[in-house]
């Protein structure tokens, strides 16, 4: 055999190995696929070809596609094996490819072939009918004399169905295999056309042209010769294989191989007898390297090395491409997870690496970790942030009534509210558009429904709170002297600090988004396939709820607390405030009496001025200004004091740091308390991927 026939063996063996690999499903591969007509001649073709003695009848090798391999090698033998399908389950997987058989010469293989089909048990339909499969039955000849060739022989189409033998879905089943088989660009179509039929009806060739319109890879390989009488038909055939019609690239060969009621005693000299034919008109004038089984043989493994090292380089680099994507998904999917024990140590590894990615959240570490380029994962950046927000707003607008601003010189201002700053408007859109972003949260995390509000309550304190004490203290006076009861300012406090709950409930919504959000996107960090992810949040959602919950309601208990005890304070500058809040009442009263002495530059007064200004108040309105600085006093400590209270409390210690806190739900300890039962519903999408 001249040497353009030897591409190098090596080169088509890896080939082949990758077919074996189903890397076709993902590559496209330098291949000859041999398809046509059940009646085509197709068998006896392959036969002739390959040397491989095909059994005949519907019962035996038509079920499989068929990969017969030709390879070099220092012993004699021919080896049976079965490819499975990409779609094979598992277990089925396991079992065809554990299946091999090894015979010694053609004439066994044909002696032993039925039974071999029998142990590989093909596959059946529910009617117990034997169907067809994707599964590919390979059979290697090896030998010192053998040349290297792979021809890839698909089941044949065909039109009609027969009872208890085929179906429609098994023909339905084979169009879409030599549909598959042809599609790829790298693949070389053989097609096979019986010559006593006319060419324009064949099917293979309409789907010949779907996947090669321009003929660019599809030779056509013209059989049954013999079977034509009349001179004009066979000159339609010489036409073909002479490129007078229908022209491909790849032109066309005419072979004649045996029926299917001749015996083969010598393979190579029946075959030279039958193709004599080719020395008579009209055949005559047809190229010898156009006719008969040798030639074709020469082409195909010409054409096969011609192919292989064309594609050669590209596929290498796409395989290459390939390896390296699966491997870094593979190694992104972190290590084996079949068994539970498997399943549990890597859950244990994705626990600590959020606890990591936790723990620099809370210290502002973001430095640490690529997963802080995410904004919604700067956890304690976003809750101060809000708290200090929160701080703001509370101190503005957490009392029902504006406190009097005593020191201020002009008296009608006492009761004016503030003035109005000129973007008003403007942090009304802005509450407006926090609460569209809350409600829009909440469609994206429905679990959070029924802990967080979704609407939010904007307020700003009215006006005229010393008409407010003075009606409430003449509808609870008792009988005092001089003075009131404990419960007028226990009522006071509580109507002053009634948006109390409100606010606070919304500062805890907002950080309940906050915190949630970063365990969702944070588990998505360490965590790259969609399905664990799903498993782990399931399991871990009904805990961290009840967490977000346990925080709202503390928040709530310490509203309670505040606004329901008796108001009492130990702290000092309770005094302070109600002792300067009284200073300044009585320095402002004085100043209208009080003139510049020019001698010593002070402001002097009067000693009976001051007894008129001490004197000029009714008893009630002296405890309604009485009350009001004690409220004012005591508001304030109490403030600052619930502010301080409420992030230590419900935030840090019941959202953040404390032992119950959503964010350490999910560690190590977490994982190795599970039940076997509770680590599978998880780990189930795990053992998939493993």
């Amino acid at each position: 055999m001249s040497q353009s026939m030897l591409t190098s063996p090596d080169r088509l063996r890896k080939i082949d190995q990758l077919r074996e690999k189903n890397i076709a499903t993902y590559l496209a591969l330098p291949q000859l696929v041999a398809v046509g007509d059940q009646s085509s001649g197709k068998s006896s073709l392959l036969e002739n070809l390959t040397g491989i003695p095909f059994p005949r009848g519907q019962e035996l090798c038509t079920r499989y596609a068929i990969q017969i391999t030709h390879r070099r090698d220092v012993a004699s033998r021919i080896t049976i094996s079965i490819i499975p399908g990409p779609t094979a389950p598992v277990q089925q997987r396991e079992k065809l490819e554990s299946f091999t058989k090894e015979v010694h010469s053609t004439e066994q293989l044909n002696a032993e072939f039925p039974d071999i089909l029998n142990e590989i048990k093909t596959p059946r339909n529910p009617g117990g009918i034997k169907t067809f499969t994707e599964d590919v039955l390979k059979i290697e000849r090896c030998g010192p004399h053998e040349d290297y060739l792979t021809v890839i022989d698909v089941p044949g189409i065909f039109r009609i169905t027969t009872q208890g033998v085929t179906t429609d879905r098994d023909r339905q089943l084979v169009e879409r295999m030599v549909k598959n088989y042809i599609r790829d660009s790298r693949t070389v179509i053989l097609a096979v056309l019986p010559c006593n039929v006319d060419i324009a009806t064949q099917e293979i060739l309409a789907f010949a042209e779907e996947v090669d319109p321009f003929g660019e890879r599809t030779l056509g390989i013209l059989t049954k010769p013999d079977l034509l009488k009349e001179r004009s038909a066979k000159a339609v055939v010489c036409d073909l294989v002479l490129g007078k019609r229908r022209p491909l690239t790849l032109g066309y060969y005419v072979v004649r191989s045996r029926g299917g009621d001749e015996e083969d005693s010598d393979g190579g000299a029946d075959s030279l007898h039958r193709e004599d034919m080719f020395k008579d008109e009209p055949w005559t004038s047809l190229s010898d390297h156009k006719a008969g089984i040798k030639a074709l043989r020469v082409c195909l493994q010409e054409l096969l090395g011609q192919i292989a090292d064309k594609a050669f380089p590209k596929l290498r680099s796409e395989t290459r491409r390939k390896l390296t994507e699966k491997q870094e998904e593979l190694a992104s999917l972190g290590p084996p997870r079949q068994t539970g024990r498997q399943q549990q140590q890597f859950l244990v590894s994705v626990a600590s690496e959020f606890q990591n990615i936790v723990r620099a959240a809370l210290d502002a570490d973001y430095s640490t970790n690529q997963a802080f380029a995410d904004d919604n994962l700067r956890l304690i950046t976003e809750v101060i942030n809000t708290t200090d927000e929160f701080a703001v707003d509370f101190e503005a607008s957490a009392h029902t009534y504006m406190f009097q601003a005593i020191n201020r010189k002009k008296a009608p201002a006492l009761e004016s509210p503030p003035p109005i700053p000129s973007d008003s408007k403007d942090e009304d859109e802005e509450d407006t558009d926090e609460e569209s972003s809350t409600r829009c949260d909440l469609d994206l995390y429905p679990d959070l429904e029924g802990i967080i509000i979704r609407k939010w309550i904007s307020h700003r304190p009215s006006i005229g709170i010393m008409s407010w004490i003075t009606q409430m203290h003449r509808r609870s006076r008792g009988v005092e002297l001089g003075t009131f009861g404990p419960r007028v300012l226990s009522s006071a406090f509580q109507e002053q600090s009634v948006y109390w709950q409100q606010m606070a409930t919304e500062y805890l919504s907002k950080i309940i988004l906050s915190v949630h959000k970063f365990i969702l996107g944070a588990l998505g960090k360490v965590c790259y396939d969609a399905r664990i992810l799903d498993g782990l949040v399931s399991g871990l959602m009904g805990d961290l709820l009840a967490r977000y919950k346990d925080g709202m309601n503390r928040a709530i208990h310490l509203v309670h607390i505040e606004r329901h005890k008796k108001p009492y304070t130990l702290n000092h500058y309770f005094n302070e405030n109600l002792q300067k809040a009284r200073n300044d009442r009585i320095n402002k009263a004085l100043k209208k009496k009080a003139w510049n002495d020019e001698n010593t530059g002070q402001q002097v007064i009067k000693l009976n001025n001051i007894s008129s200004v001490v004197n000029s108040h009714s008893n009630t309105q002296h405890t309604a200004e009485e009350i009001h600085d004690i409220l004012q006093a005591y508001y304030k400590v109490a403030r600052k004091h619930f502010v301080n209270n409420i992030y230590h409390q419900a935030i840090n210690h019941c959202l953040l740091s404390g032992l119950l806190s959503p964010l350490i739900l999910f560690y190590e300890k977490w994982v190795l308390d599970l039940s076997d039962k509770k680590l599978q519903s998880i780990a189930k999408a795990i053992e998939i991927l493993g």
